[in-house]
């Protein structure tokens, strides 16, 4: 399985991650935003993978939201992300009339196949400067045999 953005899902790129981190960039259980039709939705939640060996850092820059806008569960093998958000702005003159109101709702989400073997207690997020910083384990790999030869009678 290949997980990077939908974005650079391209089959040039697409054997070049085999990681199971990167199964959940390319679309289905991957990524979804409240954006208007034909927006990038992975521009809402630009994420940087870093392979540490025995885990990824994972940085998700989510500007604009508070600490308080963001969750994050552990659900079947998948991480989510998400982050939702609603802001109003008014302006009323001196006698109360208005100059200006303006309403703003918004969310997006990002789900990263990290591996039935993470349990929620080794993830670790720490949230600083608009930009959420994830420790997530390496999921235990099942072994694969090496290959054989099987004999075609006839």
């Amino acid at each position: 399985m290949a997980m990077f953005p939908a974005l650079m899902n391209d089959s040039i790129f697409s054997d070049l991650f085999d990681d199971p981190i990167f199964s959940g960039w390319n679309g289905g259980r991957g990524s979804s935003a409240a954006l208007p039709e034909g927006s990038a939705s992975t521009n809402m939640m630009s994420t940087d993978v870093q392979d540490k060996g025995d885990n990824y850092l994972v940085d998700i820059d989510l500007p604009g939201f508070k600490k308080d806008d963001i969750s994050i569960q552990l659900e079947d093998g998948y991480l989510t992300v998400s982050a939702k958000r609603q802001d109003t702005k008014e302006d009323k003159d001196k006698d109360g009339k208005w100059l200006r109101r303006e309403r703003y709702a918004g969310s997006c989400s990002r789900n990263f196949y990290v591996g039935d073997g993470v349990k929620d207690s080794d993830i670790h997020a720490k949230f600083e400067d608009g930009t959420l910083h994830l420790e997530v384990p390496k999921a235990e790999m099942p072994k694969v045999e090496a290959r054989h030869n099987i004999a075609i009678e006839g």
